[in-house]
């Protein structure tokens, strides 16, 4: 493998350095931040534009081959879905009106995501151990696979 230039280096560490930099802003102005400094219309607008820039660049650190490895691990699924469900129910349960139910819709759905990425490498993980093969090993040899 043939090593990596400098530059090459120092461009991918400025832009995971951005990309990280404008998610936590996000984040930041999305959480209420922009509520300290802004009033009315204004205060809205940034908590929007704070809500679409943390899922765009959220989405793009998620598609990094380290991240990923990571979050499709079975603790952090498990971790995923029984925090997110927990937080949905409490959420249904003790908001009121329209924030408390697209709180618990919002926090379901991750859950939901989560019991999916469950369930898919609970199924590979039983095709990559050879589960089927152990069952064929155990058949007498010479017999075909059919009955007939």
């Amino acid at each position: 493998m043939k090593p990596k230039s400098p530059l090459t280096v120092a461009r991918s560490f400025v832009s995971g350095l951005l990309l990280w930099s404008f998610f936590a802003a996000g984040l930041a102005a999305s959480a209420g931040g922009a509520g300290a400094v802004l009033d009315g219309t204004a205060k809205n607008v940034a908590t929007g534009v704070g809500i679409a820039v943390s899922l765009v660049t959220g989405a793009r650190i998620t598609k990094k081959p380290r991240i990923k490895a990571f979050l499709s691990t079975r603790p952090v699924l498990w971790f995923l879905f029984l925090f997110n469900g927990g937080v949905a129910a409490f959420a249904y349960l003790t908001m009121d009106g329209a924030k408390g139910i697209g709180t618990a819709v919002g926090m379901g759905l991750v859950s939901l995501g989560a019991v999916g990425g469950l369930v898919s490498s609970y199924r590979t993980r039983g095709a990559r151990t050879g589960r089927h093969a152990a069952d064929a090993s155990a058949r007498p040899a010479g017999n075909s696979t059919t009955p007939w």
